[in-house]
C-alpha cells in the first residue's frame, strides 16, 4: 500500500471514531452541564468549599469564582514544585528555581502545560500526580464551565447576567465527563503497553549490552487526561514520541482521537443548551473545514510536496518516529496545534518550512479548529460575532445572534477578545528579538531562528504548550515572560467571554425577522472560515513572511 493511501486511511479512520462520537459525547455533555440534581459525591465536594450548587451566579462574581479558584491553583502548584524535595514520591529531584516553579505552575493551571523542563529529569511522582495531573483535569473543567455559562447566556432573556454556578460547572464537568472517560482511557492505554507504576530509576542492559537507567512512573493515567483535556504535558521530556507514552501506531491514533474528541462533541452540547442544534452543526462545519485543511497542506508538506521533502534517505524522517512515520506524524502535529493540546510525537522544529508554517498557523488562528476543550467553543462563538457584525456592515442585515442583538458594548468585548491573542504573541516577540536574553535562546539564526521565537508566544498566547524544539526556554527571561503570556492569553479572554454572557444574558430575545441573517446555513459557514482566516490570519501576515514564507524560498 502506497504512503498516501496509508495517510487517508489513518485520516479516514480518525474521523470515523470521532463521528461515532459525536452524537453520544455531546448528548452526555449536554446532560451533565444542564443536570438539576446532584450526586452524592457532588454534594460532598460542595460541603468541602461550602458552597451552594444551586445559587446561581452573575457573570462578574462567576469570573470572581474562576480567577479565585486559578489562583489558588497556581500557589498550590508552585508550593509543590518548590517544595517536591521534601514531600513523598520526590525520587530524588531537586526542587524547582521560583521562575520555572512559576512558569510550570501557571503553564498547567492555564491548560497550556509548556515545559521548559524535562518531565523525567525535574519532576517527581507527587509532583507529576497530585500536581500537573490533577490540573489536567481541573484546567479543561473550567474551559467547559466558562463555554457552558457563555452558552446558558446566549439561551436567557430578561435576566440579570445570571449565567449559572462556576462550582457546580466545574463539579459536574470533572466528575461526570473528565475522570470516567480518563479512567477508562488510561486502562486502554495500559493494555496498549503504556506504563503505570510508581517505580524510580531502574538500571537495565539493553540489547547491545550497555547499562541504562530507566525511570518508571504513573504514565497511562497521566496521558489520559493530558490527551483528553487538550493539555499536551508529557510525562518525559519526549512527550508522545516516547514509547512508554505511545508505544504503537494504534495508540498513536489513539490519542489523536482523544485530544479531538471532547473539542468536535462540544458544538452538539452548545446547539443543545441554546435550542437551536443547527447552530452546533454550522460550528462543527466550520471547525471540520480549518482542521481538514490543515490535516491535509501539512501531510502534503511533510510526505509529498514537490522540492519540499529531501531526497535523500530518509525523506523528511529527521525529528520524526519510524514507528508512526510522515503521515501520522503529521496528522498528529496538526491536530495539536489545531487544538490547544500542544503534546507532540515529533519535534516541530524537524518539520518542513512549510510544514512548520502550517503548524504555527494553526495556533494564530486562535485555535478554534476545534480549539482546546471550552475553549475553542467560546474562540469560535466569538467569531461568530465578528461575521455576523460584519454581515450586517455589508449587506444590511441585522446585527443579532440566536435573538440577541449585536451592539456597541457586545461588539467592544468581541474586538478586545479577538486582539488579546495578537497583542501577547507580537509583543511577546518583539520582545524577545530586541532583547539579548532572548536572542540567547536561538538555536538558530535567521528566519527559522525568529520561527522558533515567534512558536513559542504563539504556543504560550494560545495556551497550546507545544515547542518548536530549538528554543532554550528554561532561562528567567523566558520562564518569566512566558508565564505572563500564558495568563493573559487565558483570562482576558475569558473574562471578555463572561462579560458578554452576561451582556447576553440580560437582554430580551428578539424574534427572527426579515432582516435576520441565517447563522446555520453554508452560506454562513463559508463566512465564518473567511472570517477566521482574514480577520485573525492576516493579523501574523508580516511575521509569518520574515519567518516560514522566506525559510520555504530559501
Amino acid at each position: 500500500m502506497s504512503a498516501t493511501w496509508i495517510a487517508v486511511g489513518q485520516i479516514g479512520i480518525v474521523v470515523l471514531v470521532l463521528a461515532a462520537a459525536h452524537k453520544p459525547l455531546g448528548d452526555h455533555l449536554f446532560r451533565t452541564m444542564t443536570a438539576t440534581k446532584h450526586l452524592r459525591v457532588e454534594r460532598l465536594g460542595y460541603r468541602a468549599m461550602r458552597v451552594d450548587p444551586d445559587a446561581e451566579q452573575r457573570w462578574s462574581t462567576y469570573l470572581l469564582s474562576v480567577l479565585g479558584f486559578s489562583l489558588a491553583s497556581v500557589l498550590v502548584l508552585f508550593g509543590l514544585a518548590r517544595l517536591q524535595d521534601k514531600l513523598p514520591l520526590d525520587i530524588g529531584m531537586s526542587p524547582m528555581d521560583p521562575a520555572g516553579s512559576w512558569n510550570a505552575a501557571v503553564s498547567f493551571v492555564t491548560n497550556t502545560n509548556w515545559q521548559w523542563f524535562s518531565g523525567e529529569a525535574a519532576a517527581g511522582h507527587l509532583l507529576q500526580m497530585a500536581g500537573f495531573a490533577v490540573q489536567n483535569f481541573l484546567s479543561a473543567a473550567v474551559g467547559i464551565a466558562v463555554v457552558s455559562a457563555l452558552a446558558r447566556g446566549v439561551s436567557r432573556s430578561g435576566t440579570d447576567g445570571r449565567v449559572g454556578n462556576f462550582w457546580a460547572d466545574l463539579v459536574r464537568s470533572t466528575v461526570r465527563v473528565l475522570l470516567p472517560l480518563a479512567f477508562v482511557v488510561a486502562v486502554v492505554l495500559v493494555a496498549g503497553g503504556v506504563i503505570q507504576n510508581l517505580h524510580a530509576h531502574t538500571e537495565i542492559t539493553t540489547l547491545a549490552g550497555q547499562t541504562q537507567s530507566v525511570l518508571g512512573g504513573p504514565v497511562a493515567s497521566q496521558e489520559a487526561i493530558k490527551e483528553l483535556g487538550t493539555n499536551g504535558g508529557g510525562f518525559f521530556n519526549a512527550n508522545s514520541a516516547h514509547p512508554f507514552e505511545n508505544p504503537t501506531p494504534w495508540t498513536n491514533a489513539l490519542e489523536v482521537v482523544l485530544l479531538l474528541v471532547i473539542p468536535f462533541s462540544m458544538p452538539r452540547m452548545f446547539g443543545q443548551m441554546v435550542g437551536d442544534r443547527r447552530q452546533g452543526w454550522s460550528i462543527l462545519a466550520a471547525m471540520s473545514t480549518l482542521w481538514i485543511a490543515a490535516v491535509g497542506l501539512l501531510t502534503w508538506a511533510e510526505m509529498a510536496g514537490p522540492g519540499l521533502v529531501p531526497t535523500a534517505a530518509g525523506g523528511a524522517m529527521e525529528g520524526k518516529e519510524v514507528r508512526f512515520g510522515e503521515a501520522a506524524s503529521a496528522l498528529f502535529a496538526a491536530s495539536t496545534t489545531m487544538t490547544s493540546t500542544g503534546a507532540v510525537n515529533s519535534m516541530h522544529d524537524s518539520l518542513t518550512a512549510q510544514g512548520g508554517g502550517v503548524a504555527l498557523v494553526g495556533m494564530l488562528l486562535g485555535e478554534v479548529s476545534p480549539g482546546g476543550v471550552g475553549s475553542g467553543l467560546y474562540g469560535m462563538v466569538v467569531l461568530i460575532v465578528v461575521a455576523v457584525f460584519l454581515a450586517g456592515l455589508m449587506v444590511g442585515r441585522t446585527p443579532e445572534y440566536l435573538g440577541k442583538k449585536i451592539g456597541q458594548r457586545e461588539i467592544t468585548l468581541v474586538a478586545l477578545a479577538v486582539l488579546t491573542m495578537p497583542a501577547v504573541v507580537l509583543i511577546g516577540s518583539a520582545i524577545a528579538v530586541v532583547t539579548p536574553a532572548g536572542l540567547a535562546g536561538q538555536l538558530q539564526g535567521g528566519p527559522h531562528g525568529l520561527t522558533e521565537i515567534v512558536y513559542a508566544f504563539a504556543s504560550a498566547g494560545n495556551n497550546n504548550g507545544s515547542a518548536f524544539g530549538g528554543l532554550t526556554s528554561g532561562t528567567p527571561f523566558y520562564n518569566t515572560l512566558l508565564g505572563l503570556a500564558m495568563l493573559v492569553g487565558r483570562f482576558v479572554p475569558i473574562a471578555l467571554v463572561l462579560a458578554l454572557a452576561g451582556r447576553f444574558a440580560s437582554q430580551k430575545r428578539v424574534p427572527e425577522g426579515a432582516g435576520t441573517l441565517p447563522t446555520h446555513t453554508p452560506l454562513f459557514v463559508g463566512l465564518l472560515v473567511t472570517v477566521t482566516l482574514v480577520v485573525v490570519g492576516l493579523t501574523f501576515v508580516p511575521v509569518l513572511s520574515l519567518g516560514p514564507v522566506v525559510e520555504s524560498l530559501s
